[in-house]
């Protein structure tokens, strides 16, 4: 078993740009669905008024805000180029 352990450590790859992309999307899609397990349970608990309620429902939280657009289209343009970016490799971040 050491001896898997130390090839599977020495073969591991540093994560690409849409690996990190795919990494942070699922930690996002975790975040959500344990906030909404604990809205759940403060609404089966009566925790929440309805005014409360109300105001989460009329103004939700952007699932793509409008700053990472920018990145985004950095990453879907470097993946048409073959993996090639105009810029210094800076992760799909703006200098």
């Amino acid at each position: 078993m050491k001896r898997h352990e130390r090839r599977s450590q020495t073969d591991a790859k540093p994560f690409d740009v849409r690996d990190r992309l795919i990494l942070a999307l699922y930690a996002q899609l975790k975040a959500e669905r344990q906030t909404r397990e604990a809205m759940e349970w403060v609404i089966r608990n009566g925790g929440l008024s309805p005014e409360v309620l109300e105001a989460m429902a009329s103004d939700p939280v952007p699932v793509l805000a409008e700053a990472d657009v920018p990145a985004i289209e950095r990453i879907l343009a470097a993946d048409r180029n073959g993996g090639r970016s105009s810029r210094n490799d800076n992760h799909g971040r703006a200098s």
